[in-house]
């Protein structure tokens, strides 16, 4: 992924286990007992539980340490060749135990309806030798990452031990450690930067109802008390809830989607939030990344993964008003749509300005500007902005019409208003391949180059169109 900076490795500690589908087709009522009869048609294997995590961080762009446990049984061989077809995914740090099988999750499936569900397993704890080689592996893996995942599906890895163990050698290296969660309340996770429950293991941790955004937020809030950091509340339907410990909260709606399947699709958010914040990115951003993910993962048949190309189509809807380009965004909503579009391989354009009365010149830049990339974002001063810039009685139009002038050419992709003096700390934000301002400027005078610049970018010094200024419009009108 572009933009902010390559994406960093990311440790996927948690319970690893294979998803074995066999899908066929019924038309018949057994005659031997009252039992669907299904006739074979294909079988395949894909990775499950925290080894779906690791393959779709994998699929986004990150390298990824995978941490869990197998048996030492074909359906962990079978599971590693699954997963080597992710060429980013380490699995050096499998750990194998012969007295366990490797978790295994058979669906038998007629066309898209699932009949039944065998579940191959072993939930007593490991030995205490197991363990200490579990704990090893973690240190090892948590040392040589920029995030931490821990994948708990509660079958016996996260233990106590294990959870500190990896929680203590991330805050000792300073990376935050994310937890999609299993346990009846969150204590355990005590240290951990984020916990990521969706709302009925939410409603059972704390009790509460999260029928409304205003209760997911008091219930996030209580779920915090628990084990001191953030909560991202994953609400199906309803979409996601953030709550910081500052008390800032997020509500960011579901994206409509016609809902085949939501097996794995918290493994698919959890990877994608990952990947967003190993790359750099916000927390706010990264859960809209995360919320469009989700979307894609969801129209899909079983466990599955969501290609970068799959998100950055899902991110280009998730703007608002369709996908109609040109539409004014939030800056976190903004963020995370650019980060789909480098993650597909596009090279995004920034430029700003009042641009308070359109005129011939202002298109000639922004055509121009155009031409340097593939998507084109425009920053435009909000009013108060333009008023300590150009006096008391400008901008002549105000902030939303200037961004819906401005969204209505051709040219233009996405519109974001920002209220400081300078566009640097949108620049900083959004993270854009190619900075663009007019020629009047020399490169070392433009604000926000050497942050570009810095990142692999460049700034681009685009010729002005004589005798055009908003400031003349202005006289003319006024004389």
């Amino acid at each position: 992924m572009a933009g902010k900076g390559a994406v960093g490795p990311i440790a996927v500690i948690g319970d690893v286990m294979v998803d074995r589908y066999i899908v066929g087709s019924v038309s018949r009522i057994s005659p031997e007992a009252p039992v669907p009869v299904l006739v074979h048609g294909a079988e395949r294997i894909v990775p499950g539980g925290a080894a779906n995590v690791a393959a779709n961080a994998a699929a986004l762009g990150a390298q990824v340490i995978l941490v869990g446990l197998t048996g030492a049984d074909p359906e962990a061989e079978a599971l590693k060749g699954a997963l080597c077809a992710y060429r980013d995914i380490d699995l050096s740090s499998l750990v194998a135990d012969a007295g366990r099988p490797t978790i295994t999750k058979t669906r038998v499936m007629s066309g898209r309806q699932q009949i039944v569900r065998i579940d191959a397993e072993i939930l007593t704890p490991p030995a205490e030798d197991t363990v200490a080689r579990l704990v090893a592996t973690v240190e090892e893996a948590v040392g040589r990452s920029a995030v931490v995942v821990l994948s708990d599906y509660a079958k016996g890895v996260l233990s106590d031990v294990v959870i500190g163990a990896a929680i203590a050698a991330a805050q000792a290296k300073g990376v935050p450690v994310i937890v999609d969660p299993k346990r009846r309340t969150f204590e355990a996770y005590r240290g951990a930067t984020l916990v990521t429950p969706n709302r009925l293991e939410l409603a059972a941790a704390t009790g509460l109802p999260d029928t409304t955004d205003a209760e997911a937020a008091l219930a996030a809030e209580a779920a915090s008390r628990q084990f001191g950091g953030d909560v991202l509340v994953t609400r199906a339907e309803k979409g996601m809830t953030l709550w910081r410990r500052g008390g800032q909260v997020l509500h960011v709606p579901a994206q409509a989607r016609e809902v085949f399947d939501v097996s794995g699709a918290g493994d698919t958010a959890l990877a994608a939030l990952a990947v967003s914040l190993a790359s750099g990115h916000s927390l706010e951003t990264s859960m809209h990344f995360a919320n469009a993910a989700a979307a894609v993962a969801v129209g899909k048949i079983g466990t599955a993964v969501v290609t970068r190309a799959e998100l950055n189509a899902a991110l280009d809807a998730s703007v608002p008003e369709g996908a109609a380009p040109g539409a004014l965004v939030d800056h976190a909503r903004a963020a995370a749509v650019i980060a789909g579009w480098q993650a597909a391989g596009a090279r995004v354009v920034f430029t700003n300005g009042c641009f308070d009365l359109v005129h011939p010149g202002h298109v000639a830049i922004l055509e121009a500007a155009a031409r340097e990339g593939d998507r084109l974002v425009v920053a435009l001063n909000t009013d108060a902005s333009v008023q300590r810039l150009k006096g008391p009685t400008r901008p002549v139009q105000d902030e939303a019409a200037r961004a819906r002038v401005i969204g209505a050419l051709r040219c233009v992709d996405l519109v974001v208003l920002f209220e400081e003096d300078t566009p640097l700390e949108i620049i900083t934000t959004l993270g854009p391949d190619v900075l663009v301002k007019g020629a009047d400027y020399r490169e070392d005078e433009v604000v926000g180059g050497d942050v570009v610049k810095a990142r692999g970018g460049r700034v681009a010094l685009i010729p002005l169109v004589e005798g055009r200024s908003t400031s003349a419009l202005v006289a003319k009108a006024k004389g």
